[in-house]
């Protein structure tokens, strides 16, 4: 492929997208499903809870007995105790009570059950189930009882596809007695940096070599992002090596490859190279700082993302294109937290669409930005240090202080 013009942010981002799919759903264990994306509408299968049960510890008790005025005291017999775990056999009758537990069933008869705390019984001295109590504050109909169906009727949809399993709706599945769940397999991306300067991290510097930090990075965002990261390691800067790496990815069978470094015009950049002889370069270059010299092609039948060496080039070009591929292989919605805020200080920029590293911070006005260190696109620190990417419209080539810009939002600011 020539070199070609600068491509438009959006264009390549779409163009990137339209090669990917939704991924396969599998069946796994409920227990492994915390973060997965559902495949599948839950419904109830029964009423949710399936039976009428007591909302505390105390008597349920029979309607005939509530006083015209309930502060008044009523003695009644207690003629059964009912724990949680078996379906009661009484049927309260007129004058008659039964001491119930938190969630036990309730008892033909009765309408409502009255807080220990509200009785004669002395619950802290005892539990010998006694012959009689007595009712100091007679509740009201249906008081402190949890209805058949209050949380769920059976046949309603509770959970949708594409959503994401968290702790709280995986539990909910649990109490409808699922054991397992449908979800979408997470997509596998295999990530690969190059470059002969570079070393992993834990061996001894030695000069003119830098650690290896992109793996870090990247496989911390594709697992943020709900895939699994598959480490290729470092390639050296030949191409019989970035094709050995790329082989790997292949045999591991990736969904994606991603690529670090050796997308640029650099006499030592042969991933771009390895790519064309072994498959075909969609594109190459976007109009985007940082991160213009972005490739993406199919390594043989294996999509592969090429991604700049520079950390924060790096970043920038998962945050815009990779994230987004990933959320459709898992068949979620695009996510990004787009808001506007006011700059703090002028910036300029060079005319290509900018994702700038911002903090931002909110006042009694809205929200506010400000870049709080150099943009450079090694500074993994401008990374750490920011909260937001402050993104400057393709043409534009400064903004003064005050002016109004979108930020996309990386965490909640202060």
């Amino acid at each position: 492929m020539t070199d070609s013009p600068l491509l438009p942010v959006k264009d390549v981002k779409n163009r990137i997208l339209a090669a990917f799919y939704l991924l396969p759903k599998e069946t796994i264990a409920l227990m492994e499903g915390n973060g997965r994306v559902l495949a599948e509408d839950v419904a109830a299968g029964f009423d949710l809870p399936p039976f009428d049960n007591s909302g505390m510890d105390g008597f349920a008790l029979h309607p005939a007995d509530r006083p015209e005025s309930l502060a008044s005291s009523v003695e009644l017999a207690v003629v059964a105790d009912i724990p949680a775990g078996i379906h009661p056999a009484v049927t309260l009758k007129p004058g008659q009570a039964a001491r119930i537990m938190t969630g036990a069933p309730l008892p033909e008869g009765a309408d409502c059950v009255v807080p220990v705390e509200d009785t004669d019984f002395p619950y802290r001295e005892t539990k010998v189930l006694p012959e009689s109590v007595r009712v100091n504050k007679f509740p009201p109909e249906k008081s402190n009882i949890r209805p058949r169906g209050q949380d769920a009727a059976a046949g309603e949809v509770l959970l949708q596809a594409g959503q994401v399993l968290l702790p709280a709706s995986a539990a909910l599945l649990a109490s409808l007695g699922h054991a397992k769940v449908s979800v979408r397999r997470q997509p596998k991306i295999a990530i690969l940096s190059t470059g002969d300067e570079l070393i992993p991290p834990g061996t001894a510097l030695t000069p003119g070599k830098i650690y290896e930090s992109n793996s870090t990075l990247l496989g911390g965002l594709t697992e943020r992002a709900g895939a699994v990261p598959q480490l290729l390691g470092i390639a050296s800067d030949s191409p019989a090596a970035i094709q050995d790496k790329l082989e790997q990815a292949i045999t591991a069978k990736s969904d994606l490859i991603l690529t670090s470094a050796g997308v640029s015009v650099g006499a030592f950049d042969f991933v771009r190279q390895v790519i064309e002889d072994n498959g075909k370069l969609e594109l190459w270059r976007v109009n985007m700082r940082p991160g213009k010299p972005l490739a993406f092609g199919h390594y043989k039948s294996t999509p592969v993302i090429g991604l700049p060496g520079n950390p924060v080039s790096a970043f920038a070009g998962f945050m815009v294109f990779v994230a987004p591929v990933i959320r459709k292989m898992l068949g979620l919605k695009e996510n990004r937290m787009l808001q506007k805020a006011r700059l703090e200080h002028p910036i300029h920029s060079d005319g290509r669409e900018s994702y700038l590293r911002a903090e931002v911070r909110r006042d009694i006005l809205g929200l506010t930005a400000h870049l709080n260190t150099h943009q450079g696109s090694a500074n993994l620190l401008s990374i750490v240090r920011s909260n937001a990417l402050l993104i400057v419209p393709s043409g534009v080539k400064s903004l003064p202080t005050g002016a109004e810009v979108e930020v996309w939002l990386l965490s909640e600011p202060e």
